[in-house]
């Protein structure tokens, strides 16, 4: 795409968000039944690991798929996190032991550590600077709604015809998206063709120091989230709600609704104002869930929290790009991303530990989540432009300086 044109909504554009909302249902229609499903394998004590894992390895594969996708292309880097999807979905019935689904789960990562950094690496390039918030809204739209969809669809599955058959819908949906994104134009100029090589990562290349902010906030706002795919289920069965996935699909539903205005919003406004209510509305979301003895009051939490993520993702990820250096785009987004998988696999491992089983743990769970969620609107009202924006500045001058 052309961005000189000021265009967003094109056909590129739409195959984008059809491809990711694809791929979010994917892997989100089962998240629901793991614990479950885990349980039935004798590993009841280990629910912990099923985001951890997951997570440890997106983390794991960012400065990889980071510089990939600066080298080789976007969409090679999207379609390997989707085919890796489908592969994923296909095995996870032919695991018979604890430790077998443990392995597997944690290959899982590399889906979400390589799709969405090509993601929104290629969105940024079709689109142009002044309008990147709202570009970055939309495909976080079609996210979100994969992820509101896809835990009520493999919920329906699952008690209607059996986990088995939901593991073969989940495949399903991730190899459209690979279908969807090989017809796709790609958008990365001089690329190189993959090699071995290519997979060396020196220090430098692992994190991009220009994007130290973001990482602070995306870290400290997604420990949370990592708590909600943990003990979310349990607890919504606790409280007599028989959709463990209901909770998602009304924060997923709220998102969706904020999501329309909310990178409007950052690019007429700026990140930083917007971040600063996100943050501040998140931890408000924690309390109220973690007072919630009834349906209701959950969900209402739910709503709540589904607000200030909408508001939190295409904020925090266009002021990543607005940040970063252009050429390394992949590394910047990867240095953000690392900080995502890190805060939600560190959320759903402490989250676990804090809970261990006992329903009487729930509330002092989503209350140490809003005093972590709380420190980064701290972060930002008064540690943020004392310091990391004049650093970010200086190096991205330096750069240009020493070229």
């Amino acid at each position: 795409m052309d961005q000189s044109s000021g265009k967003i909504y094109t056909l590129q554009f739409g195959l984008l968000c059809l491809s990711n909302l694809l791929f979010s249902a994917s892997f989100n229609m089962m998240i629901p039944e793991l614990p479950a499903y885990l349980t039935s394998l004798g590993g009841a004590d280990y629910k912990g690991y099923i985001i951890g894992l997951f997570t440890l390895m997106a983390g794991l594969s960012r400065p990889f798929s980071g510089k990939l996708t600066d080298t080789i292309g976007r969409i090679p880097v999207m379609v390997f996190g989707s085919v890796v999807c489908v592969i994923c979905s296909l095995l996870y019935p032919l695991v018979s032991s604890v430790s077998a689904f443990l392995l597997l789960r944690f290959f899982h990562g590399f889906s979400t550590g390589f799709k969405p950094t090509g993601t929104s690496a290629y969105v940024a390039d079709m689109v142009p600077f002044n309008r990147r918030g709202e570009a970055m809204g939309m495909v976080g739209l079609a996210s979100t709604i994969g992820l509101s969809l896809g835990p009520s669809i493999g919920g329906s599955i699952a008690n209607a015809w059996g986990i088995v058959t939901m593991f073969q819908i989940s495949a399903v949906f991730a190899l459209l998206s690979v279908v969807i994104l090989i017809g796709m134009k790609e958008t990365l100029h001089n690329r190189q063709s993959f090699r071995p090589a290519l997979l060396k990562i020196s220090r430098h290349e692992i994190f991009e120091p220009a994007v130290m902010a973001p990482v602070v906030i995306t870290f400290l706002t997604y420990f949370s989230y990592g708590a909600l795919l943990t003990i979310i289920p349990d607890f919504s069965a606790f409280l007599g709600l028989q959709n463990k996935g209901l909770f998602f699909t009304f924060f997923t539903a709220s998102s969706i609704g904020i999501r329309l205005l909310a990178g409007k919003t950052s690019d007429r406004f700026g990140r930083v104002p917007i971040l600063k209510i996100s943050a501040t509305l998140m931890a408000i979301s924690m309390v109220v869930i973690g007072v919630a003895h009834t349906p209701a009051v959950l969900l209402t939490g739910a709503l709540l929290y589904g607000v200030s993520l909408g508001l939190n993702s295409p904020a925090v990820t266009a002021w990543t790009i607005d940040l970063g250096l252009p050429e390394h785009r992949g590394r910047a987004l990867g240095s953000m991303y690392i900080a995502l998988e890190a805060g939600i696999g560190l959320g759903a491992f402490f989250s676990a530990e804090w809970y261990g089983n006992d329903p009487s743990h729930f509330s002092k769970v989503f209350y140490i989540m809003a005093g972590v969620t709380f420190l980064a609107t701290i972060y930002l009202f008064f540690v943020y432009r004392n310091k990391y924006v004049r650093f970010a500045r200086k190096s991205i001058k330096s750069h240009y300086r020493n070229r």
